[in-house]
């Protein structure tokens, strides 16, 4: 069976067994067994959302923090555009970045800045081709993993195009690896991630063999110590994003970027596995490209930020009209010394992630789904959750695979509850023949 690496973590001593994780859940990955939420690896997604409705904060977000930079000569942060919403925009991006500097990272790389080539590259990509429209943005990795586990049809209208935080990890690594003469191995490069999707697309990527990236530290982990760091003076770097770049941070900020007119662009989770729904239909084939984001607003709704998602983006959009109006060469496309040849990735095909099987046995295996829809009838199609699974269709599953029985369902075990009482009663008036009196036609009354 395969492994998993899940950034998304449950802590059983604060869960309850309460249901809004199991009904929040956009693949169904989550069950209450025993009072405590189990996570089923292979469904999960990592997209925090059961994160964002845990009333308990059991759900919790597993990151890399400062202490590991001391395992690597020279370290490099890439910090996302969302970053910078945490901020007012009167603190500029270049006091951001040196705070990071101020944090033990060696440099910094803009993610915005290999966000803008990312945009000039599916400009090209949407120019010359148009088979599996609408094309799907391949920027977040949770978007990318709901695909693989529910829409696996879907799987090739992913732009083959790098994300922008793995193409910084990538050029930031090889060109100071030849800069400083330093092995590549000896370079920590850390991702400052919004959300949890993104550390495991760092731990476990989906479309390469390694990731250059060797690690992701949560915006909420060291926010705190950059707030301290903040500084009036920043001396020591440069913005080299212009606002297109800095803009991927808001939902439709990609598309804008892309400069391309028939696209649409979906966020929140339930919103993109809604628009999902619609492309498998072939509903949105007039569509040329679909920029899908599972956290609401954009990255700066992650699980991982600090700032509530609406001052973000109040935030976001203050610094973007700052930046235009700076002016500072952003009437032209920000350069990036790259060359694709150069840092040639190996990349490998996104397959679909197999999360029900009912037997390897392909007859028992459509006998057990004949068995599903017989006990799917059985139950009362309510969808609570009560039994611990996210819907009746969900339970009738796990009963048939055994996992679960169906006095699980409160209604059915009301219902068998009511028949055993009903059948004590009538067990409770019925007397042994030694002890009924002869009726008047000379038979014993065995009621």
């Amino acid at each position: 069976m395969q492994e998993y690496f899940h950034s998304v973590r449950l802590d059983t001593d604060k869960c309850k067994g309460c249901v809004n994780c199991i009904k929040r859940c956009p693949t169904e990955a989550i069950r209450i067994r025993g009072g405590k939420a189990q996570i089923i690896e292979s469904r999960c997604i990592d997209c925090g959302e059961c994160i964002r409705r845990c009333p308990n904060h059991a759900k919790t977000a597993f990151t890399d923090n400062l202490q590991d930079l001391a395992n690597y000569r020279w370290n490099i942060a890439l910090p996302a555009p969302a970053l910078y919403s945490q901020f007012n925009y009167e603190v500029s991006i270049e006091q951001i970045l040196e705070a990071l500097l101020s944090l033990g990272f060696d440099e910094v790389f803009e993610v915005a800045l290999a966000a803008e080539y990312v945009s000039s590259q599916i400009h090209d990509y949407l120019e010359n081709n148009t088979g599996n429209r609408p094309y799907i943005s391949s920027a977040c990795p949770a978007v990318v993993r709901l695909i693989q586990v529910k829409f696996p049809e879907l799987i090739d209208h992913i732009i083959p195009v790098d994300s922008p935080a793995a193409l910084a990890g990538r050029i930031a690594k090889c060109q100071s690896s030849a800069r400083l003469g330093i092995p590549p191995e000896q370079i920590g490069v850390w991702f400052i991630t919004p959300c949890p999707a993104k550390v495991t697309a760092v731990k476990q990527p989906v479309d390469m063999e390694i990731s250059y990236i060797n690690g992701a530290i949560g915006i909420a982990e060291i926010y705190g110590e950059l707030l301290k760091n903040i500084g009036q003076n920043a001396n020591n770097v440069k913005r080299t994003a212009t606002y297109k770049g800095v803009g991927w941070a808001l939902a439709g900020g990609e598309t804008k970027a892309t400069g391309r007119d028939s696209t649409l662009s979906a966020h929140g989770i339930q919103s993109v596995n809604d628009i999902l729904e619609q492309v498998v239909l072939g509903k949105l084939n007039d569509i040329e490209y679909l920029e899908c984001q599972a956290c609401a607003g954009g990255c700066i709704g992650g699980p991982l930020m600090v700032q509530n998602r609406f001052v973000a983006e109040k935030n976001m959009k203050k610094r973007l009209e700052f930046i235009k109006n700076q002016g500072l060469n952003d009437d032209k496309e920000a350069q990036i010394n790259y060359d694709p040849a150069e840092y040639a990735l190996v990349k490998q095909k996104i397959e679909p992630r197999s999360i029900l099987r009912l037997d390897s046995d392909i007859v028992k295996a459509m006998q057990k789904m004949e068995l599903i829809e017989k006990t799917l009838a059985r139950l009362p199609g309510l969808d609570c959750g009560s039994c611990g699974s996210p819907s009746c269709k969900a339970l009738a599953e796990d009963i048939v695979q055994g996992h679960a029985s169906e006095t699980d369902c409160v209604f059915k075990l009301r219902e068998r509850v009511k028949a055993l009482a009903e059948e004590m009663v009538d067990l409770a008036q019925k007397l042994p023949p030694s002890l009924n009196k002869e009726n008047e036609e000379g038979f014993y009354d065995r009621r």
